[in-house]
């Protein structure tokens, strides 16, 4: 299994741990759905094959999991319109591929991390509606 896409339905609970088993998996959609609890960190066993990870608009809450750095090969990441809160992952600036990175709306706090400015490949960065302070990375 290379894709998964369960976007926009009725899922409820939270992302089953047992996701880090599809070891094959280059995309994976969960958005728009009821998904509630953490971001398993065992997400980051897909970090030799997933391109693009796609939680938007579920009920996700805690913090990021700092494994999620270990992507090497993201290129994108949706976790918009959770509640996800606490402070972004200095590590997310190791995801040396990533390209488009939403995680607004969301409840993250202090500033935003300076190894976000690591991200050469970037082009889309959406940071909004949080409670982030201080300066923007160069």
């Amino acid at each position: 299994l290379t894709s998964l896409d369960l976007g926009s339905n009725y899922l409820k609970g939270p992302v089953p741990s047992t996701v880090g088993t599809l070891t094959a998996l280059a995309y994976l959609d969960l958005s728009d759905n009821q998904l509630t609890g953490r971001i398993p960190p065992e997400i980051a066993f897909l970090s030799d094959t997933l391109a693009e990870l796609v939680l938007y608009s579920n009920g996700l809450t805690g913090t990021l999991p700092a494994e999620l750095g270990e992507m090497k090969l993201l290129r994108a990441l949706y976790l918009d319109s959770n509640a996800l809160e606490g402070t972004i992952p200095t590590q997310l600036g190791d995801m040396k591929q990533m390209k488009d990175l939403r995680i607004r709306d969301n409840e993250f706090r202090r500033t935003i991390p300076t190894e976000l400015g690591k991200l050469t490949n970037l082009e889309v960065l959406y940071l909004d509606t949080n409670a982030l302070t201080g300066p923007v990375p160069a």
